[in-house]
Order: C-alpha cells, then sequence, then structure tokens
C-alpha cells in the first residue's frame, strides 16, 4: 500500500463557511483533498434564498437534498426537489437556478465536478461562522459587477434575475 494514501474527514463544523445568495455555504473538502476530481459544498438555503440564473458549461454540479425543498429553474423546466431528491446540472452550459420558496431552512449537499467551484464561492461569499447567516442585501452595481468578474474568472455565466421566467 502506497504510504502517501490517506483517508480524508471533515468534522460537521470544518471547513471554511460563506454567506452567498441568501444562505451560507460550507466548503466541505476542497479539489486540493482531491487532486482536483472534486468539491463538495454544504448548503444551508433559508426562505427566499438561492442563486440567480447562471450556467457552467465545464462543471457538472450536483444536489442532494438533505432537509427541505428547492424550487429548480432550468430552460427546460422547472423541479420542485424535496427531502431525498437528487439534482443533476450536467455539463454543457444548461442555465439554472434554483430557490427555497417555503418556509423552512432547505439544506443541500452540492458536489462539483471537476473542483474549482468552490475557490468562486470562497472568493464571492462574505466569510462566516458555520451555520451563520447573513441578512441579504440587493447587490448594487459595482457589487453586481464585482460578482460577474469572479464567476467569469471560474467559467460561469451568470444571467438576468427574470431570465428563467
Amino acid at each position: 500500500m502506497d504510504n502517501q494514501v490517506k483517508l480524508t474527514t471533515t468534522g460537521a463544523a470544518d471547513g471554511p463557511s460563506v454567506s452567498m445568495a441568501g444562505g451560507t455555504y460550507r466548503i466541505v473538502i476542497t479539489g486540493k483533498e482531491t487532486n482536483g476530481m472534486y468539491a463538495v459544498i454544504d448548503m444551508l438555503v433559508p426562505p427566499g434564498g438561492g442563486p440567480g440564473p447562471h450556467a457552467h458549461a465545464e462543471v457538472q454540479e450536483s444536489f442532494y437534498v438533505l432537509e427541505g425543498d428547492i424550487e429548480v429553474k432550468t430552460e427546460t423546466g422547472t423541479y420542485t426537489a424535496t427531502k431525498g431528491s437528487f439534482v443533476n446540472i450536467p455539463l454543457g452550459g444548461l442555465v439554472h437556478c434554483f430557490k427555497n420558496k417555503t418556509n423552512k431552512m432547505a439544506h443541500l449537499l452540492c458536489t462539483v465536478m471537476p473542483a474549482g467551484m468552490e475557490n468562486m464561492f470562497l472568493e464571492m461569499g462574505r466569510p462566516v461562522d458555520a451555520g451563520q447567516f447573513l441578512p441579504p442585501q440587493p447587490p448594487d452595481a459595482a457589487m453586481l459587477e464585482k460578482m460577474k468578474r469572479i464567476a467569469e474568472k471560474y467559467g460561469q455565466k451568470l444571467y438576468p434575475p427574470d431570465y428563467l421566467g
């Protein structure tokens, strides 16, 4: 057995957390720890939270709903993902977004392949403690431009809030 192979573990509050898109995203495992293969993000999405329409052609993204419900919109339709649901956004640039339209917290486990999007979250989000929420603030023009610039750096394209209707 190769002595360089080792188990990676992450505790329930370990990993950096950021406030983003109205929620709190905790990076469970990064691309540094998976040789760039994937990253896992634990997402707490309060009522009304969730990112606007966006696409990332070179990143496959999946969500497993641990608690609550989210509404997932794409160019091809709308799906309500409930506890135990799995949602896969394939490679290719499908425009999508999700929103918690309920009055209860949604808890998602997000996997991105290859890794890298976790770095976008860390650069774009505001550092918080695990489970801490900041009140959502509508972004001004300067913040929208900064978000667009950071998103593009990581291969993501942002669309207007009403793009998917």
